[in-house]
Protein backbone atom coordinates (compact mmCIF):
# COMPACT_ATOMS: atom_id res chain seq x y z
CA UNK A 1 0.00 0.00 0.00
CA UNK A 2 1.38 3.39 -1.01
CA UNK A 3 0.31 6.47 0.95
CA UNK A 4 1.43 9.72 -0.68
CA UNK A 5 1.72 13.08 1.16
CA UNK A 6 1.41 11.16 4.40
CA UNK A 7 2.40 14.25 6.40
CA UNK A 8 -1.15 15.52 5.88
CA UNK A 9 -2.62 12.70 7.99
CA UNK A 10 -0.22 12.10 10.90
CA UNK A 11 -3.02 10.34 12.83
CA UNK A 12 -2.62 7.38 10.42
CA UNK A 13 0.68 6.41 12.05
CA UNK A 14 -0.98 4.69 15.01
CA UNK A 15 -3.08 2.55 12.67
CA UNK A 16 0.00 1.70 10.58
CA UNK A 17 1.88 0.76 13.77
CA UNK A 18 -0.91 -1.61 14.79
CA UNK A 19 -1.00 -3.19 11.32
CA UNK A 20 2.77 -3.70 11.28
CA UNK A 21 2.75 -5.23 14.76
CA UNK A 22 0.06 -7.69 13.70
CA UNK A 23 2.04 -8.78 10.64
CA UNK A 24 5.78 -8.17 10.60
CA UNK A 25 6.27 -8.47 6.84
CA UNK A 26 8.67 -5.85 5.46
CA UNK A 27 7.59 -3.67 2.57
CA UNK A 28 3.83 -3.70 3.13
CA UNK A 29 3.65 0.09 3.34
CA UNK A 30 5.38 2.77 1.29
CA UNK A 31 4.92 6.20 2.87
CA UNK A 32 5.93 9.20 0.76
CA UNK A 33 5.66 12.92 1.33
CA UNK A 34 7.18 16.32 0.78
CA UNK A 35 8.03 16.86 4.45
CA UNK A 36 10.10 15.02 7.05
CA UNK A 37 7.39 13.16 8.95
CA UNK A 38 9.67 12.57 11.95
CA UNK A 39 9.66 16.34 12.57
CA UNK A 40 5.88 16.71 12.41
CA UNK A 41 4.55 18.19 15.67
CA UNK A 42 1.27 16.26 15.45
CA UNK A 43 2.66 12.83 14.55
CA UNK A 44 0.90 10.14 16.54
CA UNK A 45 3.81 7.68 16.56
CA UNK A 46 7.38 7.70 15.20
CA UNK A 47 7.17 4.05 14.06
CA UNK A 48 10.57 3.55 15.67
CA UNK A 49 11.89 0.09 14.83
CA UNK A 50 9.15 -0.36 12.24
CA UNK A 51 10.13 2.12 9.53
CA UNK A 52 13.21 2.94 7.46
CA UNK A 53 13.51 6.54 6.27
CA UNK A 54 15.07 7.58 2.97
CA UNK A 55 15.55 11.17 1.83
CA UNK A 56 15.02 11.55 -1.92
CA UNK A 57 17.22 14.49 -2.90
CA UNK A 58 17.14 16.11 -6.37
CA UNK A 59 19.08 14.44 -9.18
CA UNK A 60 22.84 14.14 -8.87
CA UNK A 61 25.15 15.16 -11.71
CA UNK A 62 26.06 11.48 -12.14
CA UNK A 63 22.41 10.58 -12.65
CA UNK A 64 21.99 13.37 -15.19
CA UNK A 65 24.87 12.04 -17.33
CA UNK A 66 23.72 8.43 -16.98
CA UNK A 67 26.53 7.35 -14.64
CA UNK A 68 24.75 6.83 -11.31
CA UNK A 69 26.30 3.59 -10.01
CA UNK A 70 29.70 4.60 -8.64
CA UNK A 71 29.40 6.47 -5.36
CA UNK A 72 31.50 9.65 -5.62
CA UNK A 73 31.57 10.25 -1.85
CA UNK A 74 33.10 6.78 -1.34
CA UNK A 75 35.58 7.43 -4.15
CA UNK A 76 36.70 10.73 -2.61
CA UNK A 77 36.89 9.21 0.87
CA UNK A 78 39.02 6.30 -0.29
CA UNK A 79 41.13 8.43 -2.62
CA UNK A 80 40.44 6.09 -5.52
CA UNK A 81 38.91 7.79 -8.55
CA UNK A 82 40.61 5.37 -10.97
CA UNK A 83 37.15 4.02 -11.83
CA UNK A 84 36.26 7.46 -13.21
CA UNK A 85 37.28 9.35 -16.31
CA UNK A 86 37.56 12.83 -14.79
CA UNK A 87 37.40 15.42 -17.58
CA UNK A 88 38.67 18.99 -17.26
CA UNK A 89 36.22 21.22 -15.41
CA UNK A 90 35.16 23.63 -18.12
CA UNK A 91 33.90 26.95 -16.76
CA UNK A 92 30.84 27.09 -19.05
CA UNK A 93 29.70 23.62 -18.03
CA UNK A 94 30.23 24.35 -14.34
CA UNK A 95 28.13 27.52 -14.60
CA UNK A 96 25.42 25.58 -16.41
CA UNK A 97 25.28 22.94 -13.68
CA UNK A 98 25.33 25.54 -10.89
CA UNK A 99 22.32 27.30 -12.39
CA UNK A 100 20.35 24.16 -13.23
CA UNK A 101 20.61 22.41 -9.87
CA UNK A 102 19.08 18.97 -9.57
CA UNK A 103 15.29 19.29 -9.72
CA UNK A 104 14.32 17.25 -12.78
CA UNK A 105 11.76 19.72 -14.11
CA UNK A 106 14.15 22.64 -13.69
CA UNK A 107 17.00 20.79 -15.39
CA UNK A 108 14.73 19.94 -18.33
CA UNK A 109 14.01 23.63 -18.93
CA UNK A 110 17.06 24.97 -20.71
CA UNK A 111 15.56 28.44 -21.31
CA UNK A 112 16.37 30.73 -18.38
CA UNK A 113 12.88 32.24 -18.30
CA UNK A 114 11.17 28.87 -18.25
CA UNK A 115 13.44 27.66 -15.45
CA UNK A 116 12.80 30.84 -13.47
CA UNK A 117 9.05 30.32 -13.89
CA UNK A 118 9.37 26.75 -12.61
CA UNK A 119 11.23 27.83 -9.46
CA UNK A 120 8.66 30.59 -8.87
CA UNK A 121 5.85 28.04 -9.14
CA UNK A 122 7.69 25.55 -6.94
CA UNK A 123 8.18 28.02 -4.09
CA UNK A 124 4.62 29.30 -4.45
CA UNK A 125 3.22 25.76 -4.33
CA UNK A 126 5.14 25.04 -1.13
CA UNK A 127 3.79 28.21 0.44
CA UNK A 128 0.19 27.65 -0.60
CA UNK A 129 0.04 23.92 0.13
CA UNK A 130 2.72 22.51 2.41
CA UNK A 131 3.26 25.47 4.70
CA UNK A 132 -0.47 25.98 5.23
CA UNK A 133 -0.94 22.24 5.86
CA UNK A 134 1.87 21.96 8.38
CA UNK A 135 1.70 25.20 10.32
CA UNK A 136 -0.50 28.12 11.18
CA UNK A 137 1.65 30.92 9.77
CA UNK A 138 0.35 34.43 10.37
CA UNK A 139 2.19 36.18 7.53
CA UNK A 140 3.02 33.88 4.66
CA UNK A 141 5.14 36.58 2.96
CA UNK A 142 7.80 36.24 5.66
CA UNK A 143 8.76 32.72 4.55
CA UNK A 144 10.06 33.61 1.03
CA UNK A 145 11.83 36.64 2.52
CA UNK A 146 13.55 34.35 5.01
CA UNK A 147 14.46 31.90 2.25
CA UNK A 148 16.03 34.72 0.26
CA UNK A 149 17.98 35.82 3.31
CA UNK A 150 19.22 32.28 3.93
CA UNK A 151 20.25 32.04 0.27
CA UNK A 152 22.63 34.96 0.78
CA UNK A 153 24.15 33.07 3.72
CA UNK A 154 24.31 29.56 2.26
CA UNK A 155 27.57 27.97 3.38
CA UNK A 156 28.00 30.18 6.46
CA UNK A 157 27.69 29.48 10.17
CA UNK A 158 24.12 29.49 11.45
CA UNK A 159 23.65 32.48 13.74
CA UNK A 160 20.04 32.93 14.86
CA UNK A 161 20.75 36.23 16.61
CA UNK A 162 22.17 37.80 13.43
CA UNK A 163 19.42 36.30 11.27
CA UNK A 164 16.79 37.61 13.66
CA UNK A 165 18.10 41.17 13.32
CA UNK A 166 18.44 40.94 9.54
CA UNK A 167 14.98 39.41 9.04
CA UNK A 168 13.22 41.66 11.55
CA UNK A 169 11.78 38.61 13.33
CA UNK A 170 11.92 37.58 16.95
CA UNK A 171 14.22 34.62 17.57
CA UNK A 172 11.29 32.45 18.64
CA UNK A 173 9.42 33.17 15.40
CA UNK A 174 12.60 32.78 13.34
CA UNK A 175 13.38 29.38 14.87
CA UNK A 176 9.82 28.25 14.23
CA UNK A 177 10.03 29.27 10.57
CA UNK A 178 13.50 27.74 10.22
CA UNK A 179 12.28 24.41 11.62
CA UNK A 180 9.45 24.49 9.09
CA UNK A 181 11.90 25.06 6.22
CA UNK A 182 14.00 22.15 7.49
CA UNK A 183 10.90 19.97 7.63
CA UNK A 184 10.23 20.81 3.95
CA UNK A 185 13.87 20.10 2.93
CA UNK A 186 14.38 23.72 1.86
CA UNK A 187 17.31 24.32 4.20
CA UNK A 188 19.90 21.96 5.66
CA UNK A 189 22.02 22.24 8.80
CA UNK A 190 25.52 20.79 8.56
CA UNK A 191 26.80 19.97 12.06
CA UNK A 192 30.35 20.65 13.21
CA UNK A 193 32.80 17.79 13.66
CA UNK A 194 34.92 17.25 16.74
CA UNK A 195 36.98 14.18 17.58
CA UNK A 196 38.08 15.49 20.96
CA UNK A 197 35.42 17.49 22.88
CA UNK A 198 38.20 19.26 24.78
CA UNK A 199 39.49 21.02 21.67
CA UNK A 200 38.52 24.62 21.05
CA UNK A 201 36.29 24.15 18.03
CA UNK A 202 33.37 26.19 16.76
CA UNK A 203 30.28 24.08 17.43
CA UNK A 204 27.76 26.08 15.41
CA UNK A 205 26.36 24.27 12.37
CA UNK A 206 26.52 25.63 8.85
CA UNK A 207 23.34 26.43 6.96
CA UNK A 208 22.76 25.61 3.28
CA UNK A 209 20.04 25.63 0.69
CA UNK A 210 20.28 22.02 -0.57
CA UNK A 211 20.09 22.86 -4.29
CA UNK A 212 22.29 25.29 -6.21
CA UNK A 213 19.55 25.93 -8.78
CA UNK A 214 17.15 27.10 -6.08
CA UNK A 215 19.92 29.15 -4.49
CA UNK A 216 20.70 30.89 -7.78
CA UNK A 217 17.01 31.54 -8.36
CA UNK A 218 16.83 33.51 -5.11
CA UNK A 219 20.12 35.25 -5.96
CA UNK A 220 18.87 36.17 -9.49
CA UNK A 221 22.03 34.67 -10.98
CA UNK A 222 22.22 34.21 -14.76
CA UNK A 223 24.73 32.80 -17.22
CA UNK A 224 25.61 36.31 -18.38
CA UNK A 225 26.20 37.66 -14.88
CA UNK A 226 28.33 34.72 -13.80
CA UNK A 227 30.31 34.62 -17.06
CA UNK A 228 31.11 38.33 -16.80
CA UNK A 229 32.89 37.90 -13.46
CA UNK A 230 36.51 36.72 -13.21
CA UNK A 231 35.59 34.12 -10.58
CA UNK A 232 32.55 32.32 -9.28
CA UNK A 233 30.93 32.99 -5.88
CA UNK A 234 32.48 30.63 -3.34
CA UNK A 235 29.22 30.10 -1.43
CA UNK A 236 27.46 29.08 -4.63
CA UNK A 237 30.07 26.45 -5.51
CA UNK A 238 30.20 25.20 -1.92
CA UNK A 239 26.41 24.80 -1.96
CA UNK A 240 26.69 22.80 -5.20
CA UNK A 241 29.23 20.45 -3.58
CA UNK A 242 27.11 20.09 -0.43
CA UNK A 243 24.15 19.06 -2.58
CA UNK A 244 26.22 16.44 -4.42
CA UNK A 245 27.67 15.08 -1.19
CA UNK A 246 24.21 14.71 0.36
CA UNK A 247 23.05 12.64 -2.60
CA UNK A 248 26.04 10.28 -2.55
CA UNK A 249 26.35 9.99 1.24
CA UNK A 250 22.74 8.75 1.21
CA UNK A 251 23.82 5.47 -0.50
CA UNK A 252 27.47 5.29 0.59
CA UNK A 253 28.87 1.78 1.00
CA UNK A 254 31.17 3.25 3.67
CA UNK A 255 28.06 4.56 5.48
CA UNK A 256 29.66 7.99 5.58
CA UNK A 257 28.43 10.94 7.60
CA UNK A 258 28.93 14.58 6.65
CA UNK A 259 30.25 17.44 8.81
CA UNK A 260 32.15 20.72 8.69
CA UNK A 261 35.23 21.68 10.71
CA UNK A 262 36.23 25.04 12.17
CA UNK A 263 38.44 26.10 15.05
CA UNK A 264 38.04 29.24 17.13
CA UNK A 265 41.16 30.58 15.39
CA UNK A 266 39.28 30.37 12.06
CA UNK A 267 41.06 27.35 10.64
CA UNK A 268 38.38 25.54 8.70
CA UNK A 269 37.66 22.66 6.35
CA UNK A 270 34.47 22.97 4.33
CA UNK A 271 33.42 19.32 4.65
CA UNK A 272 34.43 16.26 6.65
CA UNK A 273 33.49 12.76 5.54
CA UNK A 274 33.61 10.26 8.41
CA UNK A 275 33.10 6.50 8.30
CA UNK A 276 31.85 4.23 11.08
CA UNK A 277 35.43 3.60 12.26
CA UNK A 278 35.95 7.30 12.93
CA UNK A 279 38.31 7.76 9.98
CA UNK A 280 37.98 11.08 8.16
CA UNK A 281 38.63 12.72 4.80
CA UNK A 282 38.59 16.50 4.55
CA UNK A 283 37.23 18.34 1.51
CA UNK A 284 37.87 21.98 0.66
CA UNK A 285 36.02 23.76 -2.15
CA UNK A 286 37.65 26.39 -4.36
CA UNK A 287 35.77 28.21 -7.09
CA UNK A 288 38.97 29.14 -8.94
CA UNK A 289 40.62 27.26 -11.80
CA UNK A 290 44.00 27.22 -10.03
CA UNK A 291 45.08 25.95 -6.65
CA UNK A 292 48.25 26.32 -4.58
CA UNK A 293 49.67 25.23 -1.24
CA UNK A 294 47.81 27.91 0.74
CA UNK A 295 44.51 26.26 -0.23
CA UNK A 296 45.54 23.21 1.83
CA UNK A 297 46.03 25.13 5.10
CA UNK A 298 42.96 23.71 6.82
CA UNK A 299 43.54 20.21 5.49
CA UNK A 300 47.17 20.21 6.67
CA UNK A 301 46.04 21.38 10.11
CA UNK A 302 43.57 18.50 10.24
CA UNK A 303 46.25 16.06 9.06
CA UNK A 304 48.66 17.23 11.78
CA UNK A 305 46.14 17.30 14.63
CA UNK A 306 44.36 14.04 13.75
CA UNK A 307 47.11 11.85 12.22
CA UNK A 308 45.65 8.59 13.48
CA UNK A 309 42.33 8.94 11.68
CA UNK A 310 43.13 11.28 8.77
CA UNK A 311 42.76 9.43 5.47
CA UNK A 312 43.31 12.22 2.95
CA UNK A 313 42.59 15.82 2.13
CA UNK A 314 41.06 16.97 -1.15
CA UNK A 315 40.62 20.41 -2.66
CA UNK A 316 37.83 20.37 -5.24
CA UNK A 317 38.54 23.13 -7.74
CA UNK A 318 37.45 24.37 -11.17
CA UNK A 319 40.62 23.08 -12.81
CA UNK A 320 41.61 20.58 -15.46
CA UNK A 321 43.35 17.65 -13.74
CA UNK A 322 43.97 15.83 -10.49
CA UNK A 323 47.23 17.02 -8.92
CA UNK A 324 49.04 15.66 -5.81
CA UNK A 325 50.06 18.27 -3.18
CA UNK A 326 51.96 16.11 -0.73
CA UNK A 327 51.26 12.96 1.22
CA UNK A 328 47.53 12.17 1.17
CA UNK A 329 46.72 15.60 -0.31
CA UNK A 330 45.14 16.12 -3.75
CA UNK A 331 43.54 18.78 -5.88
CA UNK A 332 40.67 17.24 -7.89
CA UNK A 333 38.50 18.93 -10.55
CA UNK A 334 34.88 19.59 -9.65
CA UNK A 335 33.98 17.59 -12.76
CA UNK A 336 34.47 14.47 -10.62
CA UNK A 337 30.74 14.82 -9.91
CA UNK A 338 29.76 14.30 -13.56
CA UNK A 339 32.71 12.15 -14.66
CA UNK A 340 31.90 8.99 -16.60
CA UNK A 341 32.66 5.55 -15.17
CA UNK A 342 35.36 3.51 -16.87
Amino acid sequence: MTLDEVQRVPELFLAIKAAVDRQRQPGRFLLTGSADVLLLPGIADSLAGRMEGLSLWPLSCAEMVGSPVLNRADALFQGDWSALVVPPCERDELISRLLAGGFADAVARTAARRREAWFDSYVQAILQRDVRDLANIEQLTEIPNLLHLLATRSGTLLNFAELSRAAGLSQSTLKRYFALLEMLFLVVRLPSWEHNPGKRLVKAPKVFLPDSGLLNHFMAATVERLAAKPGLPGGMVETFVLAELLKHVAFSAQRLSLWHYRTQTNIEVDFILENRLGQITGIEVKASATVDGKDFKGLRHLQETEPGIFQRGIVLYAGREAVPFGEKLWAVPLSVWWAAER
